[in-house]
């Protein structure tokens, strides 16, 4: 039996989401889309220069526009941002166009993922721990309301994700 199936991960900053997506993707022969990096093609700037120049809701509305459309293409595994579940018609999408993976990651393992980057808005304060936390009190309940799997990454290689990933989905790579 082929897998025809979307995929669609979820989960906080530094969860792994784009490394094991890709991975996935690969291994199941399906197309691989980054919701965050397909804004910053379209807009032709990052996502940083978005919260800047035209604030937080105004990002928020054209992450559920990519997503809207994102998922309704077949054969794909998608990463979305952090934030994607936050609009319930994201969630509704998400979770009856696809099976959707949560990433789950301690604030401890986000924090040394994320440490060196310049490109999380929301992480650009003088407390990002405290803001990785009151993110994740907010968003771990949306995460796990869509998810009909939830995989912790904490400490695990990519592979080792993926394959409980294909395991827990009852999925099986394609061949020939």
């Amino acid at each position: 039996m082929a897998v025809t199936e979307n995929i669609f991960l979820v989960g906080p900053m530094g969860s792994g989401k784009s490394a094991v997506g890709r991975r996935l993707a690969r291994e199941l022969g399906f197309d691989f889309l980054d919701s965050d990096e397909e804004i910053e093609r379209r807009t032709g700037v990052d996502i940083a220069y978005i919260f800047e120049k035209e604030g937080e809701p105004r990002f928020r509305l054209r992450e559920a526009e990519i997503v809207d459309e994102l998922t309704q293409r077949d054969r794909v595994v998608i990463a979305t941002g952090g934030g994607a579940i936050l609009d319930p018609a994201s969630r509704e999408r998400l979770r009856s166009r696809g099976r959707v993976v949560y990433l789950r990651t301690a604030i401890g393992q986000q924090l040394a993922r994320t440490r060196h980057g310049t490109d999380r808005p929301l992480l650009n304060n003088a407390d990002p721990r405290g803001t990785l936390a009151l993110l994740m009190s907010e968003r771990a309940p949306l995460y796990e309301s869509v998810a009909a799997v939830t995989v912790d990454t904490d400490g695990r290689k990519v592979r080792a994700v993926v394959e409980q990933i294909t395991r827990e989905l009852g999925l099986r790579k394609e061949t020939g």
